[in-house]
């Protein structure tokens, strides 16, 4: 067979080019060119026709072969030649599938077809299908052909199993009931597998729909090669509530998971199945249907769908993690509510715990030079000052203490669960509260943590100068503070990354939480023989409740912290020379870098320019990690802002009316 560059390929070429008798190989690319030649148009073609290109090309096609009997006959040959000699069974069972139920696996899987090239030398038609049909808009063609132009398509295919001494006016029977009865089996295994069945509905499993498949199935098999129809209406009525059945087991998966657990490899192991069960349905409606061509294009126009679906690495993540990103922001906005204020009595609170996380991030910073002063390698000396930022952040946590810049990325989700409910102007207004209730909670929490850290830490250094004569963080360390803390210099980039730090730590806290929950560690810890044993039973009841209620925040700190430290670093490593500004931590390096310079630090430009840049360093920490966080969550809960111009408004009209409760708290309990 003559094999030239696709641009040289024309019509007269392709069926000069047609023959039968080649290797399968050669057959397979002629086909590959004959549809490539179908979707794209010459130089000079119209393209002005509302009708698809290939649909006016393939059009051509019919028509100059009934006129030139002499290149149907072999190319209706070659058509036959091709299904008689590839597997047809793998386009049935395995387009649109993963080999095996892992998320994983299956994005390395589409990683490989994204970067290898594909062959025509196969002998699966499967495989073949992805070469056949690259184009994504090839699912909109095929769904246009008419019953003409189908009617045409099956006198030319039959045209050639007469001269191949074929009768079988339907050869792609046997293999679909190959590929019923080897989907049938996958679906019962899945139904089965123990992971996906204790998290199904009991209810919906009590009539065992998943086991009785595979006699349902025989018998509908039985019934087509009997050609019985009452025998074949009646098994396939039987075989379409038991796959209804079993779709809505399936369906009931992730309500499960939802309440223990989210867990990827099963979301998309269910996705998997409930594929199948469709396929399943297509498949039944080709072989028992009364225009089982029409049932066909149906068939081919899907499975041209999902085998571009299979190939997106994007589209894998965004539809199995979708139900992950929500539990983590849900179980943000749990814990984002204990950082709203509503009250003065709130507001209050909040203030006293701001307070207590300076007071700890006062001594953090003392730690912090020490661990300067060290001269330890650039790794070691982040690990060692990541330690320090998480011992001080569980301390703080475990003291029921806040740090400003965590509220952001938890009070997020608590926003995004108001943002439903804006469509009256009740709900509206509500969502206007809490943004004036978020923002008072902001400043009191920074308010907090900057009134008591600054003073402690310059406090530490005038008392260290008056009992020891010198100040704990010396003048050399003094003026390096003020060279890399200046608005000047690069800290709003770092500080912007910091915030980004500290949104990746809220998907941690959530990310733990969930594969804590969804283990059950909780029951594990409680009722653990071994643990009873050591612990006594009222001691691990105690322990697993502590754990359970604290392990997000114990995740989100530790986390955090060793973000913080290690992360520049290692950034440095590869030559990303990105370090970390974190408001707090930044005021207290500068109030010792006052204490150790003395008065005369007033006068100083440097000194301002630090201040200046603190101030923008803590709205870059708080804006940027809310809004990558709010971002999560309107995405995971599918909310799309389109009266985001209305939201503004009413932000605004509240602000011009009542700028005080951006502020202060309320008198009265709102």
């Amino acid at each position: 067979m003559l094999i030239r560059p696709a641009k040289t390929w024309d019509l007269t070429a392709l069926l000069n080019a047609a023959d039968p008798r080649a290797q399968l190989a050669a057959r397979n690319l002629w086909l590959a060119r004959l549809l490539e030649w179908l979707r794209h148009p010459a130089e000079r073609e119209e393209k002005a026709s509302q009708t698809p290109l290939p649909l006016l090309r393939l059009k051509h096609l019919l028509n100059v072969l009934d006129r030139h009997p002499e290149h149907a006959k072999p190319i209706a040959e070659l058509l036959n030649s091709i299904w008689r000699d590839v597997e047809a069974v793998g386009l049935f069972t395995d387009v649109g599938f993963a080999p095996r139920v892992a998320l994983w696996s299956e994005c390395l899987h589409r990683l490989r077809q994204h970067l290898l090239p594909r062959s025509a030398d196969t002998d699966d038609l499967g495989e073949l299908f992805d070469l056949l049909f690259p184009d994504e808009a090839d699912e909109q063609w095929l769904l246009a052909m008419d019953e003409d132009m189908i009617q045409r398509l099956s006198d030319l295919l039959a045209l050639g199993r007469s001269a191949l001494h074929t009768t079988e006016p339907k050869p792609w029977t046997m293999p679909m009931i190959s590929g019923l009865t080897a989907l049938v089996s996958a679906v019962r295994a899945s139904g089965l597998n123990g992971s996906l069945r204790r998290r199904m509905s009991e209810e919906l499993l009590a009539t065992k729909p998943f086991e009785q498949l595979a006699s349902a199935c025989d018998a509908l098999v039985q019934a087509l090669h009997e050609q019985d129809p009452a025998a074949t209406q009646q098994s396939l009525q039987y075989l379409r509530a038991l796959l209804e059945a079993c779709h809505r087991a399936a369906a009931s998966v992730p309500e499960h998971l939802e309440q223990h657990g989210v867990s990827v490899d099963i979301m998309f192991a269910v996705e998997q199945l409930q594929a199948r069960i469709q396929r399943i349905e297509a498949l039944l409606d080709c072989l028992c249907s009364e225009q089982p061509q029409r049932e066909l294009q149906r068939l081919l126009a899907s499975l041209v769908r999902v085998d571009h679906e299979r190939r997106s690495i994007r589209t894998l993540f965004a539809s199995h993690y979708s139900l992950l990103a929500r539990k983590v922001a849900e179980r943000s906005a749990e814990t984002g509510e204990h950082y709203i204020t509503r009250d003065r009595a709130d507001y209050r609170l909040m203030l006293n715990h701001a307070a207590g996380g300076g007071a700890i991030i006062a001594g953090t910073t003392f730690v912090k030079f020490l661990v300067m002063a060290l001269g330890l390698s650039a790794l070691w000396g982040g690990f060692w000052a990541g330690v320090n930022y998480a011992a001080s952040f569980v301390i703080i946590h475990l003291l029921h203490w806040t740090v400003a810049t965590k509220q952001p990325a938890m009070t997020a989700p608590a926003m995004a669960q108001k943002l439903e409910h804006i469509e009256t102007e009740e709900g509206l207004q509500s969502f206007v509260d809490e943004v004036a209730n978020l923002l008072r909670s902001q400043m009191a929490g920074i308010l907090g943590n900057l009134a008591v850290v600054a003073p402690l830490v310059l406090g530490a250094q005038v008392l260290s100068q008056l009992i020891f004569g010198a100040p704990l963080v010396g003048p050399q360390q003094a003026h390096y503070v003020l060279h890399s803390l200046t608005l000047l210099g690069p800290s709003l980039l770092f500080a912007a990354f910091t915030g980004v730090l500290l949104f990746s730590s809220s998907l941690v806290a959530g990310w733990v939480e969930n594969w804590f929950v969804f283990h059950r560690l909780d029951a594990a810890i409680a009722w653990n023989p071994g643990l009873i044993a050591r612990l006594g039973a009222a001691r691990a009841q105690r322990w697993a409740q502590w754990w359970r209620a604290n392990i997000s925040g114990m995740a989100a700190n530790v986390s955090l912290g060793l973000m913080l430290g290690l992360v520049p670093p290692v950034l440095g490593f590869i030559g990303i020379p990105l370090d970390v500004r974190h408001v707090t931590l930044s005021t207290g390096q500068l109030a010792a870098a006052a204490g150790a310079l003395g008065p005369e630090v007033l006068k100083m430009g440097a000194f301002w320019w630090c201040v200046a840049g603190i101030a923008c360093t803590g709205v870059l920490n708080l804006g940027v990690s809310f809004y990558l966080a709010m971002k999560v969550a309107l995405r995971s809960r599918g909310i799309r802002l389109a009266d985001r111009a209305r939201v503004t408004r009413a932000i605004w009209q509240r602000l011009r009316e009542q700028p005080r409760s951006f502020f202060l708290p309320p008198k009265q309990s709102s």
